[in-house]
């Protein structure tokens, strides 16, 4: 599938499950997400708006996706009220075998080393997405976090 099918085909309404993870393998949190993904600017760009909850406590986020045609290259920005709450992550990567993955790096504290963030969407089929995102320690380690499990509405 090319590039602009595989973001148009990710646009509509989603419901679904979002697991959280803040030790590895230890299930800390699973709720209901709902999302909304649209294109933006002429097609070129896509939005993903979402709202669940984390602990039983609100949380909402926002997601756009492009790709593009001069690097070669998907870029992501997200902010989210609950992970990403004081900055904006931006992440780069590329599609293989259907699945775009990227890859951004966050900050933990005054004089840490920075932590990387992989985020992965594929579309098993056209009415299943599944967000998926890894912390990455400063050696590389990585430990899955996040992962929204959504089936379409819309």
């Amino acid at each position: 599938m090319d590039v602009k099918s595989l973001l148009q085909n990710m646009c509509g309404t989603w419901e679904g499950e979002c697991k959280t993870w803040f030790e590895p393998d230890v299930l800390a949190d699973t709720s209901p997400i709902r999302g909304s993904i649209k294109t933006m600017f002429n097609d070129r760009f896509i939005r993903h708006e979402y709202a669940g909850f984390i602990q039983g406590k609100p949380r909402s986020g926002e997601e756009t996706l492009v790709f593009n045609k001069v690097g070669e290259v998907f870029e992501v920005t997200w902010v989210d009220t609950f992970h990403m709450n004081y900055a904006i992550l931006v992440s780069k990567g590329a599609l293989n075998d259907g699945l775009i993955s990227v890859v951004g790096q966050y900050d933990v504290g005054a004089g840490i080393p920075r932590w990387g963030w992989r985020t992965d969407y594929s579309m098993p089929d056209v009415d299943s997405l599944v967000i998926t995102a890894y912390n990455v320690s400063p050696e590389g380690v990585e430990a899955r976090a996040v992962e929204v499990i959504y089936q379409r509405m819309i």
